[in-house]
């Protein structure tokens, strides 16, 4: 049975004080109830560390938002798994979609970056998706699977198990327009057989595959009913405490 996770993604948002306010009441309001779930905080590299305290014998892990693949060396501007680890990180997201957008991120150095975060004990939690010149082209299966098979290919079987994906229609994301359940499922349903095919039926199960896209407290149940979705990678929603709160404590329709 996979477990779901939970993760927000802050982007570019908290300044350090703003980080460690949202962190104790998103923890406040675990503790009384914790959920039997994953829950994953990404701040922004600058409150890190000072959030990471704030989680400390908490169940909830703390994610950075992107690293480079390398451990040191002359990439200003970067950060190296082993900063990450160093300040408590237990995951990475890899190529989000913004990533990829704005800042030329590629499948090539997702899959460079998952080996490095699998070296340095990261879950990488790596995001694929399409525009919606490509969906209503009918690519969204072509796309997601050259992205899937190159992300993942540098991993093993058993690191792949230990691997989460997050399909995120670009054009979900930050519109208010979520794909419909059914739209979901169809594309995390063909990602898992597409694992299957390439590193076997065993980790392709144990695989979380999440959801991302305008995803809030409203419609969260209906996305976790389907069978291929393990959970959600969250954005705006995440940024305020109760609306956070209310989609990590869904209740299944």
């Amino acid at each position: 049975m996979r477990r779901y996770v939970m993760a927000g993604n802050w982007k570019m948002h908290k300044t350090v004080g703003e980080a460690v306010e949202l962190a104790r009441a998103i923890r406040a309001g675990l503790e009384s109830q914790p959920p039997d779930l994953d829950v994953v905080l990404c701040p922004p590299f600058t409150a890190l560390q000072a959030v990471g305290q704030v989680l400390k014998g908490s169940r909830i892990a703390l994610g950075a938002q992107n690293m480079h693949w390398e451990r040191e060396g002359a990439f200003t501007g970067e950060v190296s798994p082993a900063m990450l680890k160093d300040v408590g990180c237990q995951y990475v997201i890899l190529a989000h979609s913004e990533r990829r957008q704005m800042f030329g991120a590629t499948d090539e150095g997702a899959s460079r970056k998952a080996r490095a975060a699998m070296d340095h004990g990261l879950t990488p939690l790596i995001c694929v998706g399409e525009t919606l010149a490509e969906r209503e082209s009918s690519r969204t299966l072509e796309i997601i699977g050259q992205q899937v098979e190159k992300v993942l290919r540098q991993l093993t079987p058993d690191e792949v198990a230990r691997t989460v994906v997050s399909y995120e229609p670009v054009w979900a994301i930050g519109t208010g327009r979520a794909a419909t359940p059914q739209q979901a499922q169809e594309v995390q349903s063909f990602i898992r057989k597409q694992v299957a095919r390439s590193h076997g039926e065993g980790p392709a199960d144990a695989l979380r595959i999440l959801y991302g896209g305008s995803v809030k407290p409203d419609n969260v149940a209906s996305l976790m009913a389907e069978s291929d979705i393990d959970g959600a990678l969250v954005g705006g929603a995440c940024l305020k405490a109760d609306s956070f709160l209310g989609i990590i404590n869904f209740s299944a329709p």
